[in-house]
């Protein structure tokens, strides 16, 4: 697999195809890769929706100024992020980390009331944004993996969060949209498939020092 190859092959997909649909096998990769995104001090503040019908997507496809592809795709992934970064949430990743890997409290225990400070110490703003950031990463992994895995996909940012999360009742999750991503395959009539990149060249993207 020649990743540059897979990155170049892959665009904004603008009209996927209908009819095909990415098997339960890929979707499991994605779900993993989505789990082993890098996040700040590993909390994973953000969680994943995949929605697959097509009655609760078609309401959404106004929520997203119209992008057809939120419907038309084979499933949409939803980023989210938590509605707050409580104290049981520091408190339960280091549980977490106590149960995997054994580290002793006496280790734990410092690091644990540094992070607790940390985010007692932000706004709830500052909060959001910081688990924002951790989206946009997921986002990025997740399309590199669609591209290796030859899935189409669409990142958007056009969308009204306050409409998604009432129509997929995020609320009651204690979630709020960030992200969409729908994924599929792209339909052999979408003229941007078949367009070249526009793009810097290296030595203007790129210092190096």
């Amino acid at each position: 697999m020649n990743i540059i190859k897979q990155l170049k092959w892959r665009y904004a997909t603008k009209k996927f195809d209908v009819t095909k649909k990415v098997s339960s096998e890929k979707l499991d990769i994605l779900k993993q890769a989505f789990n082993l995104t890098a996040t700040s001090f590993g909390l994973q503040t953000i969680k994943l929706i995949i929605v697959e019908s097509e009655t609760l997507r078609q309401p959404l496809v106004a929520h997203a100024y119209n992008q057809k592809q939120v419907l038309e795709a084979s499933h949409l992934l939803v980023i989210c992020m938590q509605e707050d970064i409580l104290d049981t949430d520091v408190v339960a990743y280091y549980d977490n980390i106590k149960s995997i890997r054994n580290t002793p409290e006496t280790i734990l225990k410092p690091y644990r009331e540094d992070l607790v400070n940390m985010m007692e110490t932000m706004s709830i703003s500052q909060r959001h944004q910081w688990s924002k950031n951790q989206a946009y990463i997921a986002l990025g992994n997740l399309m590199t993996v669609c591209a290796v895995e030859n899935i189409d996909s669409c990142p958007m940012e056009g969308f009204s969060p306050e409409a998604i999360d009432k129509a997929l009742q995020l609320n009651k999750m204690g979630l709020k949209s960030v992200l969409l991503l729908p994924v599929g395959y792209r339909d052999e009539t979408d003229m941007f498939a078949g367009f070249a990149k526009v793009r810097k060249s290296i030595n203007e993207a790129v210092i190096e020092l």
